[in-house]
Order: C-alpha cells, then sequence, then structure tokens
C-alpha cells in the first residue's frame, strides 16, 4: 500500500501543526513511498509517539509549581494561564492544543502501519511492530483522555464524555467522530494493550529504549491499571518490567552515579538509552529546557522538598538542585538538542529526549497497589528499596521506613492514609518537572493550592479542588470542525 499522509484529524488544527516547527520529527515516508517491506513498517512505527511534551501545562497548574513574585522570571502563557488554571489560547510550543495534535499524529501513524501489514504479507516477523502500533495507539489515548475528560472513577459509571478512539486512517480533510464515553474510551486502550502485548519484541530494534519493548508495555499497563484500580494487575505488570525482580539495580541511581555527575554530565546522561531506569524515550519538539526561570515554576517552597525537612529520615535527597539565581531553581534534567533547517543554518528547532516511562514510577505504582490491597509490610519494602537509591547517606538500619516514622512526620493515623501520603510525596519529589505529579492529582482528587501576588505584592492563595471543571483541559476549538464537544467551563 500507498502510505497517506493526510494527519488532518480535526482538520485545521492539525494541518497547521504539521506544517509548523516539527520538520525534524517527520519522518514517514512521503506519498510515493509504498509500505512494502517490514522495515518500512518499522520505520513508520517509529513515528508513532507523541512529538510534544505535555511539561508546561501539567507542571503549571500543579502543586510542583508557585508565584515567585513580581517582577521574578519571564512570563509565557504556556506556563502563565494553567497556573491560573485558564485555557491557553492557540497551539504555541507546550500548549494543550499541540499535545493534543501530537497525539494524534502518533495515533495516525499507528493507524497507518496496522493497515499495512493489515494488506501486507509480511509473516509473523511484522508481529512486532503490530504490537508496538498497538501499545501505541493506546498510549496516546490514554494520554488524552487523562488530560482532556474528567478522571476515571473506580467502581463508576464513567459515563462523561470520553475522547475520540481513531482507529482508522484518514482519507478526508474533515472526519466526524464521537466522544463516546471514558468507560468505552478505557476498554479501547485496555483492548489494544492486550492485544499488542504478547507481540512485543525486546530484540527487534536497534534502541530498544525508543519503542515499546515487553518492559515498557508493562510499566505503561501498570499506569493505566492504576487508574483503574485494578491493585493485583498493577503489582503484576510493574513486578515484570524488571528481570528477577530486581528494582533496586534499575532505579534511577541519584545518590549514588548521577551525585557524582557534575551537572553538565548529570543532564547528559539522564535521557541517555544506557540508562536502566528509563523504559521509553521519545523525541519530542519543546522549549522546555529554555523555561529555567519562569515567573511560575519550580521555586524556594518547592525546593523544600529535597532538604533534610523534606522526608522523614531528616537527610536531604540526592538530587541536583541548581539556580540561575534564587528562587529560580532547575532539576537540570533535561538537554536541548537543536536541528538546523539547513547545513550551516542559524535557524531551526529545539527539542528534548523525553522519558515517558521508568523503573522508579512502576516500583512507586506497585507500593500504592500494595498498601490498597492491604499489604503494608510489601508497600514498605518497595518504599525502603525506592529511598535506598535517593537519600543522601542512606542507611538501611536508621533511615528504614516504617509505619511508626511516617506516621509521627505526616501526623496521619490511619496506615493506608499515611501509606498513600508517603509515596505520593516520594513520587512528587521524583519527577518534579517531569509532568507526572498531574496525573496523581486528577486520579486521587487532591486539592492544589496555588499561591498569587498581586500587583502590591500581597500574596493570597487560591485552591483547585476535585470535581473543579478546569481540571479537565480544555480540547482545542478546531475539535468542533468534527463534532468533537468541548468540556464545559
Amino acid at each position: 500500500m500507498k502510505i497517506k499522509t493526510h494527519f488532518l484529524l480535526f482538520g485545521l488544527g492539525l494541518m497547521l501543526t504539521a506544517q509548523s516547527c516539527n520538520k525534524y520529527l517527520d519522518k514517514e515516508p512521503d506519498n510515493r513511498t509504498e509500505i512494502n517491506t517490514i522495515d518500512k513498517v518499522a520505520q513508520l512505527v517509529t513515528t508513532a509517539y507523541p512529538g510534544r511534551d505535555y511539561y508546561y501545562f501539567t507542571e503549571s497548574a500543579s502543586d510542583n509549581s508557585e508565584d515567585k513574585g513580581n517582577g521574578v522570571g519571564n512570563l509565557d502563557d504556556a506556563i502563565a494561564r494553567p497556573y491560573a488554571w485558564q485555557d491557553v489560547v492557540g497551539d504555541q510550543t507546550g500548549s494543550t492544543t499541540s499535545y493534543w495534535n501530537s497525539c494524534y499524529e502518533a495515533i495516525a501513524a499507528a493507524n497507518q502501519a496496522l493497515e499495512a501489514i493489515n494488506n501486507g504479507n509480511f509473516g509473523n516477523a511484522v508481529l512486532p511492530y503490530k504490537g508496538e502500533a498497538l501499545v501505541a495507539r493506546a498510549y496516546a489515548h490514554f494520554m488524552l483522555v487523562t488530560f482532556f475528560s474528567k478522571p476515571y472513577q473506580i467502581g463508576g459509571s464513567n459515563d462523561s464524555p470520553g475522547i475520540p478512539y481513531v482507529t482508522a486512517p484518514e482519507t478526508k480533510v474533515i472526519v466526524q467522530y464521537d466522544r463516546e464515553t471514558v468507560a468505552k474510551t478505557y476498554a479501547k486502550i485496555e483492548k489494544d494493550l492486550l492485544e499488542g502485548m504478547p507481540l512485543l519484541s525486546g530484540s527487534a530494534y536497534g534502541v530498544p529504549k525508543y519503542h515499546f519493548t515487553p518492559a515498557a508495555a508493562h510499566a505503561f499497563a501498570s499506569r493505566f491499571y492504576l487508574f483503574k484500580g485494578d491493585w493485583q494487575k498493577v503489582v503484576d505488570e510493574s513486578t515484570a518490567t524488571v528481570t528477577g525482580g530486581d528494582f533496586f539495580n534499575n532505579l534511577r541511581p541519584v545518590n549514588t552515579i548521577y551525585k557524582a555527575y557534575g551537572a553538565e554530565d548529570f543532564r547528559l546522561a539522564f535521557t541517555r538509552s544506557d540508562q536502566k531506569a528509563t523504559l521509553l524515550l521519545t523525541e519530542q519538539y519543546s522549549g522546555w529546557q529554555r523555561q529555567t526561570s519562569p515567573r511560575y515554576g519550580y521555586g524556594v517552597n518547592m525546593v523544600k522538598m529535597f532538604g533534610t525537612s523534606g522526608n522523614f529520615t531528616g537527610k536531604s535527597r540526592a538530587d541536583k538542585i541548581l539556580s540561575y539565581g534564587v528562587p529560580a531553581y532547575t532539576t537540570y534534567k533535561f538537554r536541548e538538542y537543536f536541528f538546523r533547517t539547513s547545513p550551516g543554518a542559524d535557524i531551526g528547532f529545539p527539542y528534548l529526549i523525553a522519558p515517558l516511562l521508568t523503573v522508579d514510577e512502576s516500583l512507586l505504582n506497585r507500593a500504592e497497589a500494595y498498601t490498597e490491597l492491604g499489604q503494608f509490610d510489601n508497600a514498605l519494602r518497595d518504599m525502603n528499596t525506592f529511598l535506598s537509591t535517593k537519600i543522601n547517606n542512606y542507611s538501611a538500619s536508621s533511615d528504614a521506613a516504617t509505619l511508626a516514622r511516617i506516621t509521627s512526620y505526616y501526623g496521619i493515623l490511619d496506615s493506608k492514609e499515611v501509606l498513600i501520603k508517603f509515596i505520593l510525596e516520594s513520587k512528587k519529589a521524583e519527577f518534579l518537572q517531569e509532568g507526572l505529579r498531574w496525573l496523581d492529582i486528577v486520579r486521587r482528587g487532591l486539592t492544589v493550592k496555588h499561591n498569587v501576588y498581586d500587583s502590591n505584592g500581597v500574596e493570597t492563595f487560591v485552591e483547585l479542588k476535585a470535581g473543579d471543571l478546569r481540571r479537565v483541559f480544555q480540547i482545542p476549538q478546531e475539535a468542533l470542525l468534527s463534532g468533537v464537544t468541548l468540556n464545559p467551563r
């Protein structure tokens, strides 16, 4: 078959995005290319991952950001408006529209690959790429429903609007779609996930970390079932992300290898494909790594989570804490790469390597699932494994988490509640500036509190509570062309 490079989902919005600044990611073959070999299928599937980031709006809207005050840092609508829980207008870098469009571009690539596989006669050798396309399609839809629909309610009817689940290549400029329900969206995600996972192979790729391998798919399944509240499946999928249950040697080595690195070496290493903790990487057009000193972001209050008062041990975390002048802090996790539009050109497009799934997240998911199952000892064991790679000068004899110690620290008497708090706070610190905190906020119904300075320097506080319509990001206006209803405001 010949690939159709429409990628016109929801019409104008994606057309504009596809013609804008992510040309360096446009790896899909042009209209003259026939997808008639397994190698061409494999190349097409490499584009089935979102090419934009969600860091701007998820970090800004979450409790990982603070107002640093008048005249401090730069203002950018893609950060300032989400901090105020306002919709971002336009499809600029870091916007919700940009991410929405990039997910549907990824889905379009997956669908083209699946159509080519179904129409071709490639034999069993193509099956790993079919599995990758199915799981990648599930992942993109999952991220869309997480950001643009009401959260899945465990045990609920989940009959609120989901997102369009697209399973066929588009052949028209404008196609009409139905949002269906969150329940139906989740069912289709799970169907693709379960069909695709058995087909995956870790040996099918030159650089496996840029693809859905079995380990990466298990990590995604762990996250998916965490949202569904299927706790035993979370345990099973998380466990399957590492060989032999060895989480300790596969977590981010924050208090050992990373601690020994200088800032630049750390930034180079953090998103390299040889990092054991990283299970899935992708290239994303992004200026996020340039946001070193925004007015709203990582500041003097956020940095406290890494200090001696930030956890029950009384010892600091070993994370890199870098500043461009207080209160402008950065985790310095990302290195900017630059695609030049032509040899010797001074213009081009910035991009970063984004870690989409990690062993660390899977272990924390498992600890939470164990807690929900009432297996508190297992949850504490996982958390002590986690802490042993994060805390400065960690000692198993003196720094191990116990129910008594975390109860005293948090002042929460209920064992399940205090364990959940401990796990979520640990995840918050681990993934600062990586956008994952928002997933826990919507999943757990956590209240977000932001400080706000007025023009006179007077500080007040505002809250975004569970059920607030602003917790669901707005669908792009262009989606109306395809009959997709926007979220209420």
